[in-house]
């Protein structure tokens, strides 16, 4: 075994390794830059190098100075976890030439797998099924559109070296082939350093499914099952689940048996995941090989009791296998939920800032047939940067079957709370609660199909407003009782929050009354009686309660003096003022929020990286105006109608802040 392992990454992945090798005993180095100098991944390792500022491309992806840390700190392996450099086969040479051991894959598996055109290649020749597409390189957006013609609309313009949904989009037609293309080899060689590009066919209403394998130095090579990830958005993963709730006993196999041939035609040994996509008759179709840890594999973990992180150890130590395939059982079912900081609202549009409050959900309850476990890497206080990827954490949820795993996952999410930037919590749990996704019917096309004009809260149903409406009444119970207390300036009808009140929502007057009912709260709404027990304390950002036997946790943050509870992905602003003060507050008129519709505001904090507009041109709605980066995605902001440009607030090359203006319409 190995005497010290460096982990070359950051975040929640480093402390997902973290948790494995102080299991097993290993002591630890971690690297940072000086954006993540106190991250929690720096304080769980037993020493810590610096590598530099924080671009990665100056502190993450040094080659040189990973090895150099290594040396210093007498590193015998480095962990990779994914990102960064670990699909790097220069990487991989380097600590080969310094005696460093790579917990991973042979370098010739990296290189071929890395490269998308490669391993479609030898995908073919291993008798692996394969999307039919163009697999030479493409030199201008006019053969891009020739290509694409051959092909047959719609379909996929590709980065050979990509991942991560970055360098992808998709063509129903020439122009969009050429924008797509364009698009896509910008991105290619801004995230990949490498601009080639390939076109395959798209599949329609695909699903994305994925085998996850282990080889070892031994000759052994086997799949753990598989997972199902088509909950995307931007080609992005956002919800996976294993197993897939789709495939059948045949299909699995033989889609493993695939994986497991194609993983012995390149020799592979380590943890990896061999990805297809599968049309509606269960067709499926190699799509790409990861030669690394996925963001995804703690659902594989959970249903068959492996750690995968300890197996990559292991082998990379020289270790065999102990287990068949005919070992391997699927148990239960597991559901994942990408915790990222954007804003579903705004078309996921990244979010940074500091994390003014942050709590994760604990376990499940003592006795619960559930499992909630969170991985993440950061802290209270810490900062989301413009730098890295915006996750923020990985919560996944065990169950005995998969209506159990998406009801646990519902309650995890209501129970998550983070202050301070944007977040996609209430979005995870609208797809929990989404009947299309809990029938298991689903594809790749999900988002776009459930959500075509992008998410937005949705009206709450009526149970849900209820439940919402008398757990603003109680917080406003229990927060008038506590200031009498502290202060006894309350008149003794209000001194225990009892009594009539009215819960302004939306403009809309709701009368309640609340008592008390033994411990219990006796409220009384629009002739509905409820019996609430309540657990929360002022200033506590979770109030848990029971509602009539039903056990719900609300998320509670106080803006101004109103409430703002969330709650099973609702989401609802509520006041709620004595009888009196409602009737008087009734007669206050409305201000109108000021009208912005004449300027482009940066969705996002970015950098400008282009603008396509000058002073006093006319512009058509749809029109590209200006590319924003974020996070190493473009994002072309369009006219929304016809107008003339008056004046250019923002410099090409210049950092920008959420709503900063870029341009003003005359």
């Amino acid at each position: 075994m190995f005497k010290k392992i460096l982990i070359a990454n950051r975040g929640e992945i480093a402390c997902r390794i973290l948790a494995t090798t102080k299991r097993l005993g290993i002591p630890t180095v971690a690297v940072f830059s000086d954006a993540d100098r106190d991250s929690r991944h720096v304080e769980l390792a037993d020493e810590a190098v610096f590598l530099g500022p924080p671009p990665a491309a100056e502190s993450y992806l040094l080659i040189d100075k990973i090895v150099a840390a290594c040396q210093e700190t007498g590193a015998d392996a480095v962990h990779p976890g994914f990102g960064f450099l670990s699909e790097n086969a220069k990487f991989v040479k380097a600590l080969d030439e310094a005696g460093i051991a790579f917990i991973g894959p042979p370098t010739e598996a990296i290189r071929i797998m890395g490269d998308k055109i490669e391993s479609k290649k030898l995908a073919d020749s291993a008798g692996v099924s394969t999307v039919p597409g163009h697999m030479g390189l493409i030199e201008d957006p006019e053969e891009a559109v020739k290509i694409a013609k051959e092909i047959g609309y719609p379909v996929m313009i590709k980065a050979a070296a990509g991942g991560g949904g970055k360098g992808m989009r998709v063509a129903a037609d020439d122009e969009e082939a050429r924008e797509g293309f364009r698009a896509a080899r910008s991105e290619a060689k801004s995230s990949f350093a490498d601009e080639r590009v390939f076109i395959e066919k798209f599949i329609e209403r695909p699903r994305h499914i994925e085998i996850q394998v282990l080889g070892d130095r031994h000759g052994t090579t086997l799949h753990l099952g598989e997972r199902e990830c088509s909950i995307q958005r931007r080609h992005q993963k956002v919800v996976e689940e294993a197993p897939s709730p789709f495939l059948d006993a045949e299909t699995r196999a033989a889609m493993g048996a695939q994986a497991v041939a194609l993983g012995q035609a390149v020799d592979y040994h380590s943890a990896g995941t061999v990805e297809f996509i599968v049309d509606v008759n269960k067709n499926f179709y190699f799509l790409e090989m990861n030669t690394r840890i996925q963001v995804e594999h703690p659902v594989t973990e959970m249903i068959t009791g492996l750690d995968i992180v300890e197996w990559m150890i292991r082998i990379a130590a020289g270790e065999k296998l102990d287990f068949g395939q005919g070992d391997v059982a699927l148990n239960g079912w597991a559901v994942e939920s990408r915790v990222y900081a954007e804003d579903p609202a705004r078309s996921f549009l990244p979010s940074v800032g500091r994390l003014v409050r942050y709590r994760e959900p604990g376990t499940a309850e003592e006795g619960s047939d559930l499992q909630v476990r969170c991985d993440s890497g950061v802290d209270e206080g810490d900062e989301i940067s413009i730098y890295y990827d915006p996750m923020i954490a990985k919560l996944v949820v065990h169950g005995p079957d998969r209506t159990a795993a998406i009801d646990g996952m519902s309650q995890a999410l209501d129970a998550f709370h983070i202050r301070g930037v944007k977040h996609n919590l209430s979005f995870l749990t609208a797809i929990m609660a989404n009947q299309q996704f809990r029938s298991g019917d689903i594809s790749t096309n999900f988002v776009a199909e459930e959500f075509p004009d992008g998410y937005q809260p949705t009206e709450p149903a009526e149970a849900v407003k209820s439940r919402l409406l008398a757990a603003a009444v109680v917080l406003q119970t229990l927060r008038a009782a506590r200031e009498a207390e502290i202060d006894g300036q309350l008149s003794a009808g209000q001194a225990n929050g009892l009594g009539d009140w009215v819960a302004l929502l939306n403009g809309e007057h709701h009368p309640l009354s609340i008592g008390r009912a033994g411990g219990a709260f006796s409220l009384e709404q629009d002739g509905k009686h409820m019996e609430i027990e309540a657990q929360w304390r002022p200033g506590d950002p979770l109030l848990r309660l029971v509602i009539d036997g039903q056990a719900l946790v609300v998320q509670v943050e106080r803006r101004g003096p109103a409430w703002r509870l969330s709650q099973g992905g609702a989401e609802l602003e509520i006041l709620v003022l004595a009888r009196r003060t409602a009737e008087l507050a009734a007669r206050m008129p409305f201000k109108e929020p000021p009208d912005r519709s004449k300027f482009l505001l940066s969705p996002m904090p970015g950098l400008l990286v282009s603008l396509s507009v000058a002073e006093d041109q006319d512009v058509k709605a749809g029109e590209a105006l200006a590319v924003v980066e974020a996070m190493k995605m473009e994002n072309v902001l369009r006219a929304e109608r016809d107008g003339v440009v008056a004046k250019i607030h923002a410099e090409v090359g210049g950092s920008l802040a959420v709503d900063q203006v870029i341009l003003e319409f005359a």
